[in-house]
């Protein structure tokens, strides 16, 4: 890789690392970059690259959810914590709407729907649901206030929401957390069930590509998904404790602003250059 390569992989990492859990569209954001400024390699391992990117942003929600996903301690002697295994089963639940659908039509997916105009549409139309929803929940007081309370009747729901962001520029956490805001979740709950749902989806996802694409990597190949995955891991550390300190104190409309914002600038930005 030359200097210039280099500097695209960390800011692609940046990027992934920053939109991978706020709501407003990790994958989004990751093609519109790559149009202004393409990575100088094959579309076959690109379309790997921008997927598989995501492991080091998982490994983050791993890090610092350690004591709350891991179901085995072992100190002075073995105990199997149940209620984090029945969290992982609802998290199970939650996955496989998404899973069977993108086993079906990822092809299909992949064709049509990876292109900016997609991605326009759907920050645009998901940022004024944002706003529209805030604002009908801003005197309604959630539900579910703490992860045990989500049954796995409303696991399933928030996992149907998910099927959204199959769609490019839906952002996976942005449907989940709308979703289950919508159910009648808490912010702070529905962003840590998001990133729990992140784990097994992205991971999936990501070996879903590597497995199609095979595993004669050539050695830029390599260094590039290394390079790219540990600058979104970093970034993500930061990232996701910036987001629970946030969603204690403020709503995600700003999100939403945002999304509008920047879909219409995808717009002009492409009809005019």
């Amino acid at each position: 890789m030359d200097f210039l390569e280099i500097l695209k992989v960390i800011f692609l990492g940046i990027v992934e690392g920053i939109t991978e859990w706020l709501p407003i569209s990790s994958t989004g954001h990751m093609i519109l970059v790559d149009e202004i400024i393409p990575l100088n390699v094959s579309d076959e391992f690109k379309e790997v690259f921008l997927i598989v990117i995501q492991f080091g942003a998982i490994l983050a929600v791993i890090l610092l959810f350690w004591n709350k996903i891991f179901p085995f301690r072992f100190k002075n002697r073995p105990i199997i914590k149940m209620d984090i295994i029945n969290l992982w089963l609802k998290i199970i639940v939650a996955c496989l709407p998404a899973t069977v659908m993108v086993l079906l039509f990822d092809d299909l997916i992949d064709r049509y729907f990876y292109n900016y105009i997609t991605v326009a549409i759907t920050l645009i139309v998901y940022g004024v649901l944002f706003i529209v929803i805030e604002n009908r929940n801003k005197y309604k007081s959630p539900k579910i206030r703490t992860l045990p309370d989500i049954t796995y009747k409303t696991a399933f729901l928030i996992g149907l929401f998910q099927l959204l962001s199959i769609i490019p520029g839906t952002s996976r956490s942005g449907a989940t957390i709308l979703g289950a805001i919508i159910i009648g979740t808490s912010r702070y709950v529905a962003a840590e069930f998001s990133f729990f749902l992140a784990i097994p989806a992205l991971f999936g996802y990501s070996l879903l590509k590597m497995v199609k694409f095979g595993f004669n990597y050539t050695t830029n190949e390599v260094l590039i998904l290394i390079l790219g995955m540990l600058t979104a891991f970093v970034v993500s550390v930061f990232v996701i404790k910036f987001l629970m300190e946030f969603v204690k104190k403020h709503d995600f409309k700003v999100f939403g602003y945002y999304r509008i914002v920047l879909g219409l600038l995808v717009v002009f930005y492409f009809l005019l250059f």
